[in-house]
């Protein structure tokens, strides 16, 4: 029986937030790590020491980052009940976010970002990549979430695409901020042009881009939205992930494409009258993407 740390206890499942949990609750380790028994704290002391010396070094060493910068991303592997960082070679099935640098609350930013993608997957019913909260040994949390882009039953690595390289956006040609250089209507019509079901991919982008504006999150980039290889070897929008409150730690803007809603620089009205998004830009914005009108009102309502 593994020993329970004092620095690390908690009441609620760390993954899906249900109340009389000390640790993961067998839902969400079902969706997690296919019903294993996993704890929710790293074992920074029973790996691989050299592996443990790159860890302290990669915190040591943090630059400076944003929510919209590259946020420190590590490899983790299900090995005999626990989460560690992978060795040279193999091939992690998680990623860790540990908690990054120089922004407001910082010390909230793995919670942020759990409790964003819950809201959507619990609430909204979103399509969102598994995802869970672990620990450090002295108590500082981390967020973690599982690869889409792996088969879990054969461990294929399934083919990704983002939309900035859909788009053709690069940081050679377009500069630094080229993730950011588009609209969210460019984005739904490279979706009608490489995903065959894109009737239910259009719907899907649709739901997230609404759920991004009412939950603050200025960082929704062309990088944040990517196409998934299926089984069959065709192509349909990838579960939804870096779901994040953004305004807490950074000022940023409404919408994180520059280009906003449309694309041509169109605008609505109701824009033009008050100078911010409201229910008529995203009516309008549904419609003008190709989804019926039936559709757009019960999303949004």
């Amino acid at each position: 029986m593994t020993e329970i740390n004092p620095l690390v206890v908690i009441n609620n499942c760390p993954g899906t937030l249900a109340e009389g949990f000390h640790t993961y609750s067998p839902r969400c380790l079902k969706q997690l790590s296919q019903g294993k028994k996993t704890i929710h704290i790293l074992p920074y002391e029973s790996h691989d020491p050299s592996q443990e010396k790159e860890l302290a070094e990669l915190i040591a060493n943090r630059k400076r980052i944003s929510i919209s910068g590259v946020q420190e991303k590590l490899l983790l592997i299900w090995e005999k009940g626990l989460l560690r960082l992978t060795h040279e070679g193999e091939q992690g099935t998680y990623i860790l976010k540990p908690i990054p640098r120089d922004l407001e609350f910082v010390d909230q930013v793995p919670a942020n970002e759990h409790l964003t993608m819950q809201i959507a997957k619990q609430i909204f019913k979103l399509n969102v990549a598994e995802n869970a909260m672990i620990f450090f040994e002295n108590g500082e949390p981390a967020y973690i979430t599982k690869r889409f882009d792996i088969d879990q039953s054969s461990s294929k690595k399934l083919g990704t695409e983002d939309f900035s390289t859909l788009a053709q956006k690069t940081k050679e040609i377009d500069g630094n901020e080229f993730k950011y250089n588009y609209s969210y209507e460019g984005i739904a019509t490279l979706i009608k042009k490489y995903v065959a079901a894109y009737p239910i991919a259009l719907e899907e982008f649709f739901k997230l881009v609404v759920f991004n504006f009412l939950f603050s999150n200025g960082d929704a980039h062309l990088k944040n939205f990517s196409l998934l290889e299926t089984p069959q070897g065709d192509y349909q929008l990838s579960p939804a992930y870096d779901l994040v409150n953004t305004r807490m730690h950074v000022k940023d803007a409404e919408l994180a494409l520059k280009d906003g809603l449309f694309a041509n620089d169109h605008s609505t009205k109701s824009y033009e009258a008050m100078g911010h998004y409201a229910y008529d830009d995203f009516y309008e914005f549904g419609m003008q993407i190709g989804i019926l009108e039936k559709r757009v009102k019960k999303i949004l309502k």
